[in-house]
């Protein structure tokens, strides 16, 4: 149906410094039957895949924290935001990609992972589509301090929280990352821990 409702689509690169940003121009059947032209401004990154690791014996989660210059940008003093493990795919599939970045930002290797969602990120300006998971972790999985890859400049802090103190941070408004928001309600609801 929406196939018939777009055509004339022209896309005109704006940028590809980091990622790609283009004008898309395209004519809009309404619903009221008239067709119009619109223009928006589309950002393609790739799509992601993010990860909520918990020990049910310990009763606890890795997250980690991290800079990020759009909320420093729009509002966030520091620019620190406390997240869930995530990462862009990288032409890997999304469970290849969460077990390479599980490993690269917290230092864990996984065995086996769930994946338990897809969502669109931001579907208004961004092509991304992030894939959920969760996975259980054990002490023996630790390979290295995490901490993300010196060659793409990660400065990555890892943070293992017993499941009550990251609740009860998402409770306090401490937690502004929507997917590590997603993950923990998640685990709420389907009482992980």
């Amino acid at each position: 149906m929406s196939k018939k409702r777009v055509k004339n689509i022209n896309s005109e690169l704006l940028s590809k410094q980091y990622y790609i940003l283009n004008k898309v121009t395209f004519d809009y059947l309404m619903s009221n039957g008239e067709w119009i032209t619109q223009v928006r401004e589309c950002y393609d990154r790739g799509d992601g895949a993010g990860i909520l690791l918990y020990n049910k014996k310990k009763q606890t989660v890795i997250l980690t924290r991290q800079f990020r210059m759009p909320t420093f940008l729009n509002g966030n003093k520091e620019g620190f935001l406390v997240e869930i493990c995530a990462g862009l795919l990288d032409k890997d599939n999304p469970e290849a990609c969460i077990i390479r970045e599980a490993e690269e930002e917290v230092g864990y290797k996984l065995k086996s992972v769930k994946k338990i969602y897809e969502a669109y990120s931001s579907p208004g300006v961004m092509t991304e589509k992030m894939h959920f998971f969760i996975g259980e972790y054990t002490t023996n999985m630790k390979v290295n301090e995490g901490g993300g890859l010196e060659c793409e400049h990660e400065d990555i802090e890892v943070l293992e929280l017993p499941f009550k103190d990251a609740i009860n941070m998402l409770n306090n408004g401490e937690i502004h990352d929507t997917r590590t928001i997603v993950l923990l309600q998640y685990a709420l609801i389907h009482k992980l821990l």
